[in-house]
């Protein structure tokens, strides 16, 4: 909103107002705005939860080999990183812009979801909170949503990458000066990096090849919100966890989102350029100021949780921008840690099941999500269970340090993909 009036300030000659037509300059104000906001609105959120009582119900203390309390402690604290975010993309962003108006729909989508999760929860005191088949519904829907909207919409095209090749030798990147609407996205460590969906389908002929490329794209599009929104959700399980991997994850995909927006950048790393695509920067700025303000609350020892209302919608988030940028194969290196916690819950309750089916009763690890195995001490271990990892780690470690480590790993993780866009 407040793009639009300093916009027509410029344009009546106010000095100053043209400050604003700068990426750079609304991305930083969207990230102090974004983190203000989550601190200041956090502390009275937190008050009027305890004043009312609400708070998360009574985690199993046995889990912890350090007795770390967990009572009283209010959940929902994703209404304090949703309101942290929409609030300054709505005053800084360029509303018009359909990249964001699908990132604004997402948070509010999977938001709602993750909101009605925590309402049954903590009210209704029903501990499995929604049925799991409405949430996957709800995100196989907002899957869909994006995919068709970046099929049908005029505006989600890309200007395609053309090497200049001299002598037998590139010396350059252009883009092609016309805009196209292609299911196209990026293959890390790949020279000749574009891979088109519609070549995949090109067994069923060249008639019908672009369509069921299209296709393929919104089926990939629906497979990445729900698998990283469902492992943001899993990685959400100790003081500060998600938050902080999920900010580091942002701020990776602001820088993406930055350089694909920036013709000469995109020509020089020889990647898609995406115009428009400079307002998700806006959007990210946000959303990594609003996730360092809510860990003000949430680093250990915890004053709030996120709760799915947070959890769900930060890991839509991160899915939907690496779709709409066209890098979601870097989701499996930027989001390893969802991806490693997803893994570990899938193969434990495989492997329970297969034992089961003989008679016995076996695990992979001692507990899951895998951060869960690190703080659990040999003397809880359940002695009738054969476990393949018994002995790993020999000792517990308190949940701040795991944290912390985790956070480590999603640095390195965050390098690597950045270092994708030269190494081929």
């Amino acid at each position: 909103m407040l793009y639009y009036l300093f916009r027509l300030l410029e344009h009546l000659g106010i000095p100053g107002s043209g400050m604003w037509s700068y990426i750079s300059f609304r991305a930083l104000l969207a990230f102090i705005l974004a983190l203000v906001i989550s601190a200041w609105f956090g502390e009275h959120f937190i008050k009027w939860m305890r004043s009312h009582n609400i708070s998360e119900t009574q985690r199993d203390i046995k889990i912890d080999p350090y007795g770390v309390e967990k009572k009283g402690v209010p959940s929902m604290g994703g209404i304090i990183i949703i309101v942290s975010i929409l609030i300054p993309v709505l005053l800084m962003g360029r509303l018009r812009n359909i990249y964001l108006l699908l990132m604004i729909a997402t948070t509010i989508w999977l938001g709602a979801l993750g909101f009605a999760d925590d309402y049954i929860k903590i009210f209704r005191k029903k501990k499995d909170g929604l049925r799991g088949k409405f949430k996957i519904i709800g995100q196989l829907s907002i899957g869909l949503i994006v995919g068709l909207t970046l099929y049908f919409s005029p505006d989600a095209v890309i200007r395609q990458n053309v090497e200049v090749v001299k002598d037998g030798q590139v010396t350059s990147v252009i883009h092609k000066s016309e805009p196209v609407k292609s299911p196209q996205t990026t293959i890390p460590f790949f020279k000749n990096n574009n891979l088109n969906y519609s070549e995949l389908m090109s067994w069923l002929g060249d008639d019908t090849k672009e369509a069921a490329g299209w296709v393929l794209f919104v089926l990939v599009t629906i497979l990445v919100v729900t698998a990283v929104s469902n492992g943001c959700n899993l990685n959400d399980g100790m003081d500060g966890m998600a938050a902080g991997n999920s900010a580091i994850i942002g701020l990776v995909l602001g820088i993406l989102a930055y350089v694909s927006s920036h013709i000469e950048y995109a020509g020089y790393l020889n990647i898609m350029y995406v115009p428009g695509s400079e307002e998700l920067v806006v959007f990210c700025s946000a959303f990594v100021g609003a996730l360092i303000g809510f860990l003000w609350y949430n680093a250990f020892p915890a004053q709030i949780f996120m709760g799915d209302t947070g959890s769900l919608s930060i890991g839509g988030i991160i899915a939907v921008m690496a779709i709409i940028i066209h890098k979601e194969l870097l989701i499996p290196i930027l989001c390893g840690v969802f991806l490693v916690e997803s893994l570990s819950v899938i193969l434990q309750v495989e492997y329970f099941k297969f034992g089961k089916r003989k008679g016995r009763r076996q695990r992979i690890f001692k507990r899951t999500p895998i951060h869960d195995n690190f703080r659990v001490l040999p003397s809880q271990i359940d002695n009738e269970s054969t476990i393949v990892f018994k002995n790993w780690p020999r000792n517990a470690f308190h949940e701040a340090k795991i944290t912390v480590r985790f956070w480590i790993i999603t640095i390195l993780l965050a390098a690597a993909t950045i270092i994708t866009l030269k190494i081929r």
